[in-house]
């Protein structure tokens, strides 16, 4: 399994977005389920509405509906994101990256796609372990 970042997507459905090459490669050499959180699809789904038009948002939900894992958060959860955003407050960290470093977290493994460099290669699961981006 691996995580999938909304600047994943993001890239994946723009063709003018310069990591669209390289989203539309890894994605083929991938053979394996994405995992994802609620934070991170509806952040997907609100920036492609906003930036790429309805037909976008649609034809995400259409292809991620058969290929993703969404992990589920009890409300203990959000205290714990709440933590995390603390901790990463200088970066800032948003909901979705709190999300996707507790998810992490629960499959075991910090293999991500993302185009946030920067922070994916700050963050750290379990407090100590980094996510190795697969978009690098």
């Amino acid at each position: 399994m691996a995580l999938a970042d909304t600047g994943y997507w993001l890239a994946l459905a723009n063709r003018d977005d310069r990591w669209h090459e390289r989203a539309k490669a890894v994605t083929q050499g991938l053979d394996e389920t994405l995992v994802v959180t609620w934070p991170v699809l509806t952040e997907t789904c609100h920036l492609l509405l906003s930036r790429l038009g309805v037909d976008a948002q649609l034809a995400f939900m259409a292809g991620a509906s058969g290929n993703i894992r969404v992990l589920e958060f009890n409300t203990q959860r959000l205290l714990e994101m709440h933590r995390l955003m603390e901790r990463y407050r200088d970066l800032p960290m948003d909901l979705a990256d709190a999300s996707l470093v507790l998810a992490a977290e629960d499959i075991g493994s910090g293999r991500i796609l993302s185009t946030d460099l920067r922070d994916f290669h700050a963050y750290r699961w379990k407090n100590r372990h980094p996510f190795e981006n697969l978009m690098t």
